[in-house]
């Protein structure tokens, strides 16, 4: 096995290990929050996690291009000092849009709460400096993404991961001493997380800036101008644009019904989605690992290797999403009620859990043709799709929300994500790389996703057995490890990799 396969793996495996910590911390200790916080107070968390995702619309394309530069200055295809100028030009960038972001959301947080949030019982002076807190948290955490860029194109992606498990940590777990000490409040909850966001910010930055190439070993002065980002402008822009698609795609809902529901039933219908949303947090780590890679191999003119770790890494993401995805759509229920322990509750969020994991399951296979087109440099189809997609989304989500709430958002998104895989997807192959379209949707996607619906539903035809959490546990565990083995022994680039383990000891 080359160096090359081996530190992939190795990011693939951190990054796996680090997003199930980060996820699975983040979701377990949910039920913990609304038994101490109270669901209205959760609401007003699951708001700040929506505003954080919305703040990507200020990123304008720059940290994935950051993370591409880097991947090609490692593979010698820009300078020592074109990179460290392009670095300063984002790194002003980043920081004047940081303090306008950050500023703007600190002067409106009145208006938010009193004109948006529906806020019944909690003090509405105190929800209004937590949203100012929310402000500045958010800008912090953006500034971070050029570092994580850096970080993540220089394949550092073992560092990234153990770092990310350490402030996931500190977020979710550490905020109980915070909030036994001072009290179960959402105004200590956010202190914490100002202070977690700032310790964040200084560790990202610390390992950035030794990644990046010494001053010294420069003749040239590398100065504070603007002008290195053109070459690269067309490129982040049209992330951007597609960056800024996506947050519609994928936070349109979830803004409509912020002010549509109450705090509380709000913060039930986050609770759903965050779980479901663990169906794509869990291909982050190939994303992230891949398209360095990709991005690396296409310049050194070695374009079947790059194919060939397209191809692996969607068997991956069907290995673990795809089967994920059908084990909650058949679990949901039983799923929650284990976790929370509350019968209403699981009843009422089980349908909306169901549809957005479907909904996720389908969007984390439709991404894939986006890291191919990011690899090439080019991402004229993937703008093309995402606008496309919007013009259906949003009208389809604003309907949808307000006639039937969050159920109706759910089968707005389960529908239109299943047609951008079946359909859209095939166009982008057939442009970029005649004939491979059949084989993945074929063989890395149907072969391994149908044999693990198919046997948990002929599982669920014999009766699923019912009883206290333990029970529900046991009987969502069994299911969920049924459905990776059997989506693993389907999988040929699985299987290969197991052997290869099993022989080499």
């Amino acid at each position: 096995m080359s160096w090359a396969n081996l530190s992939l793996k190795k990011n693939i495996l951190s990054g796996y290990v680090s997003q199930l910590y980060v996820t699975g911390v983040g979701i377990m200790i949910l039920p913990l929050y609304i038994k101490y916080m109270g669901a209205e107070a959760y609401g007003l968390v699951g708001f700040f996690t929506m505003l954080q995702a919305w703040f990507g619309l200020l990123d304008m394309g720059l940290t994935p291009t950051i993370g591409r530069e880097t991947a090609r200055y490692r593979g010698g295809n820009i300078t020592a000092l074109a990179y460290r100028q392009l670095y300063r030009a984002l790194s002003l960038i980043f920081l004047v849009v940081a303090l306008i972001g950050g500023i703007s959301l600190f002067l409106v947080a009145d208006l938010i709460v009193e004109q948006w949030l529906q806020v019944e019982s909690l003090d509405m002076g105190k929800v209004v400096v937590c949203v100012q807190i929310m402000g500045i948290i958010v800008a912090l955490r953006w500034l971070c993404g050029l570092c994580r860029g850096v970080i993540a194109g220089s394949e550092r992606l073992v560092w990234l991961s153990g770092f990310n498990g350490l402030i996931a940590t500190m977020r979710f777990i550490a905020v109980f001493g915070s909030m036994w000490q001072f009290g179960f409040t959402p105004l200590v909850f956010f202190v914490h997380q100002l202070v977690i966001a700032l310790i964040e910010l200084v560790g990202l930055w610390w390992m950035g800036n030794r990644l990046l190439p010494s001053k010294a070993d420069s003749k040239e002065t590398i100065g504070w101008s603007l002008k290195p980002i053109k070459p690269v402008l067309r490129f982040a822009l049209t992330i951007a644009f597609t960056s800024s698609i996506w947050v519609l795609v994928t936070q349109t809902d979830k803004l409509i019904l912020s002010g549509i529901l109450s705090l509380a039933e709000y913060g039930y219908f986050t609770l759903a989605v965050l779980v479901a949303s663990g169906i794509m947090v869990i291909s982050g780590p190939v994303s992230s690992a891949i398209m360095p890679r990709m991005a690396r191999l296409h310049s050194e003119g070695k374009h079947d290797e790059m194919i060939q770790v397209y191809r692996n890494a969607s068997q991956l993401v069907t290995v673990i999403c795809g089967s994920a995805a059908i084990t909650v759509a058949f679990t949901a229920e039983k799923l929650l009620f284990a976790w929370t322990g509350d019968g209403q509750l699981a009843q009422e969020s089980a349908p909306i859990l169901r549809l957005y994991a479907i909904g996720n399951g389908f969007l984390a296979l439709a991404a894939f043709p986006y890291y191919l087109q990011y690899a090439l440099g080019n991402l004229r189809y993937h703008l093309i799709g995402n606008l496309v997609t919007i013009c259906l989304l949003i009208p389809s989500i604003i309907y949808a929300a307000k006639v039937y709430g969050a159920i109706g958002a759910g089968w707005v998104w389960v529908s239109l994500n299943g047609m951008l895989l079946l359909f859209w997807v095939g166009y982008v192959h057939s442009k970029l790389e005649p004939g491979l379209h059949a084989k993945w949707l074929l063989i890395d996607i149907a072969k391994i996703s149908l044999p693990v619906f198919f046997v948990l539903w002929g599982i669920s035809l014999l009766g699923l057995p019912t009883g206290d959490r333990i029970v529900e546990f046991g009987v969502v565990a069994a299911l969920s490890i049924t459905a990776l083995i059997t989506a693993v022994f389907t999988s040929s680039y699985a299987k290969t990799v197991i052997s290869l383990r099993v022989r080499n000891g």
